[in-house]
């Protein structure tokens, strides 16, 4: 499911100019840029979280963010980039997230430990959750190439 995911955002976005990662439809707003970026550091974030199993470091939420968390800072500093370094974060977090995936029996999906609000989850809800994430932000990459292309004509 987070491969064919993944081969669909990745068709949303592959020809993709760099101010067309970077157009933001109102100064609030998160571009297609940013919303790429943050898939990656929620990857990431899951990895610290499901593999490592511990706690975010100063330096692990340094290197997440401002993608992780977006707003102001991540209009500010996530810009300029081409389409292929995005491609390439999000191939290189999902190479290590599926190198990891083969190492753990299926039993590690069912671990339950305390999550949002103290509530039990487990690591396969976690990874959905990962999931989850992409397809909504590319549903919002498809929004957003909309109004562009009408702002266009």
């Amino acid at each position: 499911m987070m491969e064919y995911t993944r081969v669909t955002t990745i068709a949303e976005v592959k020809d993709l100019t760099i101010p067309e990662l970077d157009f933001l439809i109102h100064e609030d707003a998160n571009s297609i840029g940013m919303l790429l970026a943050h898939m990656v550091s929620v990857e990431k974030a899951y990895q610290i979280d499901t593999f490592e199993k511990r706690e975010y470091t100063e330096q692990d939420l340094e290197e997440l963010n401002p993608a992780l968390d977006l707003g102001e800072a991540g209009r500010e500093q996530i810009k300029g980039n081409p389409i292929e370094f995005y491609l390439e974060q999000m191939e290189k977090t999902r190479a290590k997230t599926i190198e990891t995936f083969r190492t753990l029996p299926d039993s590690w999906l069912f671990e339950r430990f305390p999550f949002w609000d103290e509530e039990l989850t487990n690591n396969y809800f976690k990874w959905f959750h990962v999931m989850e994430d992409e397809l909504n932000h590319r549903g919002q990459i498809r929004v957003i190439k909309k109004i562009m292309r009408t702002l266009e004509k």
